[in-house]
């Protein structure tokens, strides 16, 4: 594999609607930039309301054929299983594109592409496995029964981070259950994205069942969320926007999967084992550069462990190498936007501002061979409270809060104690402390001596602002079906107009 190092030629790439390559409308295109380098290396279109206007009519028409509609679940799923071998093969290319896309490590995305198959293989699997029910109601003579129909178009909008996991965990429940769908990838790691949807055709899927659209929010987003022929969006990203999404659809009556932003307490007991903790604390936070819905940004320490444990991790954390996110040697890649890189620096301001230690890091690398790329430092902070907006507000970044505790009850106060709930770690050997906490905890995800894990059969989201419904597992799938109540009289004559049966 080439380090990323030396630039790449600029490719242009094109969307896909209704099976077919499509340039922008409006002739517009931009610039992709390798977070390592600094450097453009792709040509994106850029979208607007027209281009949106396309694609969700080409969903709209693929939803309605014959080709799709008559198609039976078994032969879906089937569908998705052919993709998923299409996966397997392209792993490494697609892969690669993310890496320039996004500057995270290689390793991390060969992984995430690797696994990102078996979404498609459970939920494939899951395709004809929807089934309705009978009802054995109250009412003589009346048969009753249930089926479980899609919804029509969904559109998928996704994050930088990561882009294709993150589109799979809607993408493959959503066609499993017999939706078509038009993709929104983040406008700064668009290319993998669109490379992907080049696959559903050699997989077999008609014209128009996938379409996507690029560009940026304020030309196509709210165009997408608000189409009168989309009946739903699965939306990744931050909670602002987020808010914003759900408000749009709400004027619409438009369902909506929301998951959004975290802050989550990764919380360590004295009699837990320190050095698996110490992984655990460096993988929720330092781990894809802290860039993670789920990073372990508030670290909480038992009182009785703090210092020893603080010590340990700021010596661990002090020998991460920073570096080509293309090699397998790097442990840390840069920050994927440089608008972003600016705002995880302006926290670290903000964080010593409030009175809290740096302990780490703490600014851009003096390494000259990383100043062209958009790298922070890992950096822990010390002596953080947890009313303190570093405490509070998603960083995004590998930036750490430590805050001590003194016994369960106080870890529960301060882990609670945020708007935010989509995850939680507990480190402890205790089983009943384990039970308890993650019965506590107000978190769609808790961890017990492990941190990071996800899996396509378990399903994942938030509490309080950190999203709504769940991705992942059989309940992902009924986030994108809805149900029909069908009765049927056998009696020969009819009862009293008049009154409710």
């Amino acid at each position: 594999m080439n380090s990323s190092s030396a630039a790449p030629a600029l490719v242009r790439y094109r969307n896909t609607i209704g099976g077919k390559q499509a340039e922008p409308i409006d002739g517009q295109w931009f610039e992709s930039l390798n977070p390592y380098t600094g450097q453009a290396w792709a040509e994106i279109p850029r979208c607007g309301p027209a281009d949106a206007d396309a694609a969700v009519k080409a969903a709209h028409a693929a939803f309605q054929s014959a080709a799709w509609a008559s198609l039976k679940p078994s032969a879906r799923g089937k569908l998705l299983l052919k993709l998923a071998e299409l996966i397997d093969r392209d792993a490494e290319r697609l892969a690669a594109i993310e890496v320039r896309d996004n500057g995270k490590l290689m390793a991390e995305m060969l992984g995430q592409v690797r696994y990102l198959s078996e979404w498609y293989r459970y939920f494939g699997g899951l395709a004809d496995k929807i089934e309705g029910a009978v009802i054995p109601t109250d009412k003589p003579e009346m048969f009753n029964y249930t089926r479980h129909e899609p919804l029509g178009v969904v559109v998928a909008i996704t994050p930088w981070n990561s882009p294709l996991l993150l589109l799979g965990w809607k993408l493959a429940p959503a066609l499993a259950a017999g939706n078509t769908a038009v993709i929104k990838p983040s406008e700064y790691t668009s290319a993998s994205t669109l490379e992907f949807a080049r696959l559903f055709e050699e997989a077999g899927f008609p014209p128009g069942v996938v379409n996507t659209i690029t560009g940026f929010g304020v030309d196509v987003g709210d165009a997408l969320v608000t189409h009168p022929l989309v009946a739903k969006i699965a939306f990744t990203g931050g909670d602002a926007t987020g808010a914003h999404v759900s408000e749009l659809a709400a004027r619409h009556i438009k369902r909506v999967t929301l998951e959004l932003g975290g802050k989550s307490p990764n919380i360590v007991f004295d009699d837990a084992d320190l050095d698996n903790a110490l992984m655990g604390a460096i993988a929720g936070i330092f781990g894809a550069s802290g860039q993670t819905c789920i990073a372990g940004s508030r670290l909480l320490v038992q009182r009785s462990v703090h210092d020893q444990f603080v010590d340990r991790l700021v010596a661990f954390a002090r020998t991460a190498r920073m570096g080509d996110p293309m090699l397998a040697t790097t442990q840390v890649g840069p920050i994927t936007t440089l608008p972003h890189r600016e705002k995880v620096l302006g926290y670290i301001d903000i964080a010593r501002g409030e009175g809290a230690q740096c302990a780490l890091g703490g600014g851009r690398p003096s390494d000259p061979a990383l100043s062209g790329g958009w790298f922070v430092e890992p950096t822990i902070f010390v002596g953080v409270d947890n009313r303190m907006r570093i405490a509070q507000e998603e960083v995004f970044g590998p930036v750490l809060s430590v805050i001590p505790f003194d016994d369960e009850a106080d870890a529960i106060r301060i882990a609670n104690d945020i708007n935010f709930g989509l995850a939680a770690g507990v480190w402890t050997r205790n089983i009943r402390r384990a039970f308890l906490m993650s019965e506590r905890l107000q978190a769609g995800t808790v961890w017990v001596n492990t941190y990071r894990a996800v899996s396509y059969m378990s399903p994942f989201g938030g509490f309080k602002r950190s999203g709504i419904g769940r991705e992942n597992g059989q309940e992902a799938i009924r986030e994108y079906l809805q149900t029909k109540s069908v009765w049927m009289n056998l009696a020969e004559g009819m009862p009293n107009p008049f009154v409710l049966r």
